[in-house]
């Protein structure tokens, strides 16, 4: 099965929680993984930043690939960095499934996007809050992914922007129902239920698990209210 495949598999799943690997205890990287798996954790996320394109540095390929010898869930790999495409083969060498890149960072986003599937990742364009999502029309045929951030990429902990509800509706105008749809920052037991009912299915997910005691409770409990109704 390819990379961009296992997308499509876990698009089988009405919602699909996505631990951001941010707040996890690095220090425990294999039991964390593990913890996170036995709660059913389908796919993770990774926030790759540089110190330049975000006011904040984080972790590169050796994390990427140290989660990947540890874990056989696909690795949604964020890259919050300037000029992403000197990076492209690296990512994908590390392990990623999905190499999502900022709209903002790219000089040319369809040749970043056609390098990404072409390397055989699925391939994931993010927008910033202030970004007008009319630009994603250009690009969303080469989208496996559409990234909606809440909050400015950069920092964990960031509080929920009601405004990404829209944005949310809107993006899933555009990109019709083939392409995932994700939302990141500030998503939590109070805000992800309103963000399925915009059109989110992939829900980035920080302290809602990290912070909580009991991983397997949280993540079951933010499925549970990602989860649309029964009717009928």
């Amino acid at each position: 099965m390819s990379r961009r495949d296992r997308l499509v598999e876990l698009r089988h799943d009405t919602s699909v929680v996505l631990p951001s690997l941010l707040l996890c205890d690095f220090g425990n990287l294999e039991r964390e993984l593990g913890r996170l798996q036995d709660a059913g954790v389908k796919a993770l996320h990774l926030d790759v930043m540089d110190g330049h394109f975000v006011p904040n540095l984080t972790y590169g390929m050796p994390i990427v690939s140290a989660c990947r010898q540890l874990t056989d869930m696909p690795l949604d790999v964020h890259l919050m960095v300037s000029d992403p495409d000197a990076y492209l083969p690296q990512f994908f060498d590390a392990g990623a499934d999905v190499i999502t890149v900022h709209v903002e960072a790219c000089q040319d986003p369809r040749a970043t996007l056609q390098t990404i599937r072409d390397l055989g990742a699925a391939s994931g364009l993010a927008f910033n809050p202030q970004t007008p999502l009319e630009e994603l029309a250009k690009y969303a045929d080469l989208c496996d992914l559409v990234l909606i951030m809440s909050v400015e990429a950069g920092f964990g902990g960031q509080a929920f922007n009601p405004g990404t509800l829209d944005r949310l509706a809107q993006a899933r105008s555009i990109v019709g129902p083939d392409v995932v749809l994700e939302v990141d920052g500030g998503i939590n037991r109070e805000t992800i239920a309103s963000c399925a009912a915009a059109g989110a299915e992939w829900f980035v997910v920080g302290s809602g698990i990290f912070r909580q005691s009991d991983y397997t409770a949280a993540v079951r409990n933010l499925l549970d209210l990602a989860r649309p109704p029964l009717t009928g």
